[in-house]
């Protein structure tokens, strides 16, 4: 029995490659460095950041009031250095820490790990992508309604956020909620800003400050990609000194103009192959040179044969439903009794309302008498389409239109200008991450908009590393030339770290008589580990 109570077993799984990642960044010393050591703490504030990172990457889905909870049976003294003990990490200290970081400023610290990211990894910035999503909240997270009424303020507030609610990417309309906006890199999807708004901005109103403040920050000759919240002649203004592409938003006279009448270019056969090795076979595009906003600018005018399919096939639907609907009202309307013709007209321009497609036309208004000899009104009316209508959106479907002022001597391939566009996905692929029920966003328990914005500060370094270690672990497998087995077994260059992480789950530290090592690191694991930073290899080899 004296024998047995000599071993210990703790997990490590795959929070040793995070704690690698973390510490090939040097977060704990950037925070550290700003915020200071207190000897009389016996923890860092860069080491309990360190120690919610790990927790947030280790996909338990725990909210951080279980903090200390998850370290029970996990390496803490491997994960975060000897002689720190799970109860170092209550929820008081958290609150204290998560206080400390939004007073230093979130901003700063933020910017700070990511140009140590770009320069240590080289991170490429000629692409990056700008989005905004929501997140929902729950609770009243009430505010003195005088703090609101304020002046314009600068792009970083100086102020919490306000929980109010806004449109909801999330589809819960009738829950408060914040707003989060998003750079992400092209190469590798690395987070590069983030600011978290009040819940009902509009992504028009800010896009134009963020990209001006991103800029401020981050000094690199970036060019900017964003949807059509972007474009506008404000925003065009505002970014005039930027490099950008984006959407043209179909409101536009001039985008609706091109769109009816303008033809896209035939493919060339020495074209086809090429546009097929860049996975463009299904586009064909125009390029027309516009001044907007008093911004010249290329506009490319484009045409997706899957997209023209499936708008094609919306609007028949659309149409047929139209049809049942129209057929309803029609019914309706001829069976009503009315008191006076202008009644009836009311009534018929009520129906036509609702309708897009087709029209419900007067054709005669009969007086005539009721039942109780009172005289009344009743419709003949008949269903007809609005062919101007159908015939625009038919012309519509599959076009849009991008827009970039790299004009004349910066003047950009028509090919990459689409296929950079394209990789806005890379946004989009960071929100979901954020999102994923398995991560510890997926509900907000922290009842201070501070703590909400630092909470998405966490999350966003969270997000940086996950995508940082997936960005190295591939561009390694595609120097070496050799794959690894994915989740159905196939060879493959391109894994998700969530997959690697899943890899790793079963490895323990075991302490047997003092002796400590690593149990049930296999070769293929070791593989997997001589392609990441040497920080992850330290911790288990």
């Amino acid at each position: 029995m004296s024998y047995l109570e000599e071993i210990q077993v703790k997990n490590l799984d795959h929070l040793g490659i995070v704690a690698g990642l973390i510490d090939e960044i040097g977060i704990v010393k950037i925070i550290n460095n700003k915020l200071g050591i207190d000897v009389r703490e016996k923890i860092s504030v860069g080491t309990v950041v360190k120690s919610i990172l790990i927790n947030g990457l280790g996909f338990v889905s725990r909210p951080l009031y279980l903090f200390s909870q998850f370290f029970q049976d996990k390496a803490i003294e491997k994960l975060l250095g000897e002689r720190i003990k799970p109860d170092y990490l209550n929820d008081d200290k958290i609150g204290r820490v998560m206080d400390e970081l939004y007073k230093y400023g979130l901003n700063d610290i933020f910017i700070e790990v990511v140009l140590e990211v770009i320069k240590k990894f080289k991170i490429d910035l000629k692409y990056s992508h700008l989005d905004s999503t929501s997140f929902h909240l729950d609770g009243e997270y009430k505010r003195e309604e005088d703090k609101e009424k304020q002046e314009e303020e600068k792009i970083i507030k100086e102020r919490p956020i306000f929980i109010k609610k806004g449109y909801s990417r999330d589809h819960r309309p009738d829950l408060k909620q914040c707003v989060l906006d998003l750079i992400t890199s092209q190469d590798g999807d690395i987070p590069l800003f983030v600011r978290v708004g009040d819940g009902n901005e509009s992504d028009k109103a800010v896009f134009g400050k963020v990209l001006v403040e991103f800029k401020k920050q981050i000094k690199f000759d970036s060019i900017i990609v964003c949807d059509s919240a972007l474009y506008g002649q404000e925003n065009l203004q505002i970014i005039q000194h930027l490099k950008w592409i984006t959407r043209v938003p179909m409101t536009i006279k001039k985008a609706k103009e091109l769109v009816q009448n303008i033809e896209v270019e035939e493919v060339k056969d020495e074209d086809k192959e090429k546009r097929s090795d860049l996975n463009l076979e299904s586009y064909t595009w125009k390029e027309e040179i516009v001044t907007y906003g008093g911004i010249k600018q290329t506009w490319l005018i484009v045409l997706s044969e899957k997209r023209q399919k499936s708008d094609l096939e919306k609007l028949e639907k659309q149409l047929s439903q139209e049809e049942k609907k129209s057929q309803k009202f029609l019914k309706e309307i001829q069976s009503e009794e009315f008191e006076h013709p202008q009644a009836a007209r009311y009534k018929l321009k009520a129906i036509n309302k609702k309708l897009r497609l087709l029209e419900i036309k007067e054709v005669e208004l009969i007086e005539t008498y009721s039942k109780k000899k009172e005289k009344i009104y009743k419709m003949i009316s008949l269903i007809i389409k609005k062919d101007e209508e159908i015939s625009r959106k038919t012309k519509e479907a599959g076009k849009f239109i991008l827009a970039t002022n790299l004009v004349e001597e910066n003047k950009l391939e028509a090919s990459e200008i689409l296929i950079t566009y394209k990789n806005q996905q890379s946004t989009e692929r960071g929100f979901r991450f954020l999102k994923d029920p398995l991560f510890f966003t997926d509900s907000f328990f922290v009842e201070k908009p501070e703590r909400i914005e630092t909470m998405l500060f966490l999350m966003s370094l969270c997000l940086l590393i996950y995508n940082l270690g997936q960005r190295e672990l591939r561009n390694c497998l595609k120097r070496v030339k050799k794959g690894i087995n994915n989740q159905v077994g196939k060879v493959t260059l391109r894994p998700t770290l969530r997959w690697i992480f899943q890899c790793f789950q079963g490895i323990h530290y075991v302490i047997l008589n003092g002796v400590k090592q690593i149990v049930n690191l296999t070769e293929e694991r070791r593989f997997i580990l001589s392609l990441l930073p040497a920080s992850c290899q330290r911790y288990y080899l």
